[in-house]
């Protein structure tokens, strides 16, 4: 009994001096030991050591993480319930959820229908262009245009867009005119990238408009970085990636996401999922639940809109800038629309789409005609504007394309221009005797001329 007594005296002194003094515990570890001294003495250390075993299980264990809760269902989780999607009003122009209506102002809501129309016919024009040879490639906006105005409208011009290359609208709201599209499709010598870019390569220094890049998703993590430095540097503005719901199976979408989630970039993830990414729709994209649930994956909040309806678009990017600048931390939006034309001037989607599908949200989900009702209902819009506004329209495109074909090329001299911050000399030594262009074409035309005498020869064998 007394080497009992000791070593429940040299426990309960070890417990001390750490501080603890959980009676219960103490309690247990006596029973323990007195019950084990009744048996046998010599086994006395054992049980107390036996004791403090019991002791320490008790105590809070370390967790991970990650871990929430535990639970003895063997369940595996696939999905939750199905994301609903924001709006605020219907395909015939009515405002159903009253609460909602941002109330833009007669002069706001205006200037979002006119915007919208100007870049269809825009649109237009420069398709039929591409297909007269006039431009070497296009891609239209038809369908996603309340997706950029809605958008556009919310923002200031000190946040920075990085596009994908279907935003011609977001552009447009910011203050790009017909002649800046136009310069640029047609790469004279007004065009900002001396035409070394692809037509609908857009950028905009002034506008804060990064210039799109061919190669999908890239932009993405851009976006990321951007909207870090605008945290880091405090200034109340956020960078904006648009992309498509293609864009969104590419390994850059999911690294910037995670990475704007853990440095809390005020980035707001735009995805405009028109239903198909060129030619694959989205059922066999991916098996989620859209492009939303994967922001909640990685731990930001997302939401669903209607991409076709302005205001509700308004409404989201407005209250998602607000959260991404005060708190900040970054947001998924995806805006659930339709590309009501083909993917590029590469792509026929007839071979993939029938004409009635086409035909039927054009007729009955698009947003300019649902914006265009909403304006009439209000008393703010007749037929005779709209037939002002897209006759002038159509005139000043094309009298822009003129003009715009007319002007000259860029100089050869502005090739090292803007791509060296510092050019070299030995360039210019080479320069420009090694980059003449009548070499090459004498070497073509030589190389043109054997092959007609090669094709007649084997065709009068």
């Amino acid at each position: 009994g007394f080497r009992v007594c000791c070593q429940f005296r040299r426990i309960h002194r070890s417990f001390a001096c750490i501080g603890y003094s959980h009676k219960k515990h103490l309690a247990m570890i006596a029973r323990a030991l007195f019950a084990a001294g009744r048996r046998s003495l010599a086994r006395a250390p054992v049980a107390a050591s036996s004791a403090m075993r019991m002791m320490c299980s008790v105590a809070e264990p370390a967790r991970h993480p990650a871990l929430h809760s535990y639970s003895g269902d063997l369940q595996f989780l696939q999905h939750g319930d199905p994301i609903s999607c924001y709006r605020v009003m219907n395909e015939q122009g009515q405002i159903v959820a009253e609460d909602q209506d941002p109330e833009l102002d007669q002069d706001t809501v205006t200037k979002m229908y006119v915007s919208m129309v100007r870049l269809n016919v825009m649109d237009f024009i420069l398709y039929e262009a591409q297909r007269q040879g006039r431009i070497s490639f296009y891609m239209t906006n038809y369908g996603e245009e309340a997706s950029h105005i809605g958008c556009a409208a919310a923002l200031t011009l000190d946040d920075i867009i990085f596009g994908q290359y279907r935003e011609a609208g977001v552009l447009l709201w910011r203050g790009f005119e017909y002649p800046d599209f136009i310069n640029q499709c047609v790469a004279n010598k007004y065009d900002p990238g001396k035409g070394r870019q692809m037509p609908v390569h857009y950028g905009s220094s002034k506008l804060n408009f990064q210039t799109i890049s061919s190669p999908l998703a890239t932009q993405i993590p851009q976006a990321v970085g951007a909207g870090y430095s605008l945290k880091l540097n405090k200034k109340p503005a956020v960078s904006v990636a648009f992309f498509g719901d293609g864009s969104a199976s590419e390994g850059d979408f999911h690294a910037a996401l995670n990475m704007a989630a853990t440095t809390e970039s005020p980035t707001l993830f735009f995805c405009r999922n028109n239903g198909y990414a060129i030619s694959t729709p989205v059922a066999e994209q991916y098996r989620g639940d859209g492009i939303a649930s994967r922001g909640a994956g990685y731990g930001m909040k997302t939401i669903r809109v209607d991409g076709n309806d302005v205001f509700a678009v308004y409404n989201v990017v407005k209250q998602a800038r607000k959260m991404a600048v005060e708190q900040p931390q970054p947001v998924l939006i995806e805006a659930l629309t339709y590309r009501g034309g083909h993917h590029s001037t590469s792509d026929d989607s007839t071979r993939y789409r029938q004409a009635s599908e086409l035909k039927s949200w054009n007729e009955t989900n698009n947003p300019i005609r649902r914006l265009r009702l909403f304006l009439e209902a209000k008393g703010w819009w007749s037929e005779d504007q709209d037939n002002e506004l897209r006759t002038s329209s159509r005139k000043e495109v094309l009298q822009v394309l003129s003009k715009g074909e007319g002007e000259k090329k860029p100089a050869i001299s502005e090739m090292f221009n803007d791509v060296y911050a510092e050019v070299r000399a030995n360039i210019f030594a080479k320069f420009p005797k090694s980059y003449l262009l009548s070499p090459h074409i004498t070497h073509g035309l030589l190389s043109y001329c054997r092959f007609l005498i090669i094709c007649a020869g084997n065709s009068s064998n």
